[in-house]
């Protein structure tokens, strides 16, 4: 019987992983997202987004020195990319930069609200303008 549960425990953690692909790591990447001229923000997160040609939303954050040392930047960090792993599946199929804003007050439910939110704004105005800079 123990047996069971342990088979279906790794079927239900894969659904929340978060694959290397999924990520912005390139100069390039994060320049294409600033770039697009697409952005949205509220009082814990500023996102930039450019449309991706994948079926998944992939993510980069950038927290700047201003947030405090190291240990301070990196938690806001741990936290970003966990509400972004919780609600990967509820966000459209974009290239997303994340920049937190610089309150010290914001939970990781505050992360996943705000990022649903402003992603879910992102696409309506990417659907809107696919074509994106090609227009004239």
């Amino acid at each position: 019987m123990s047996s069971n549960p342990s088979a279906s425990e790794p079927e239900a953690a894969a659904v929340f992983t978060r694959p290397t692909g999924h990520r912005l790591r390139t100069t390039e990447d994060f320049r294409r997202c600033y770039g697009a001229g697409y952005r949205v923000g509220n009082q814990h997160l500023l996102l930039f987004a450019a449309a991706n040609d994948l079926e998944y939303a992939r993510l980069g954050v950038s927290v700047s020195r201003k947030h405090g040392n190291a240990v301070k930047r990196n938690r806001k960090k741990r936290l970003i990319r966990e509400a972004f792993r919780l609600c990967q599946h509820d966000l459209p199929a974009l290239d997303v930069v994340v920049v937190p804003r610089q309150t010290n007050e914001s939970t990781l439910e505050d992360y996943q609200a705000s990022l649903r939110l402003l992603a879910q704004r992102l696409g309506r105005r990417l659907n809107r303008n696919p074509a994106g800079d090609d227009c004239a």
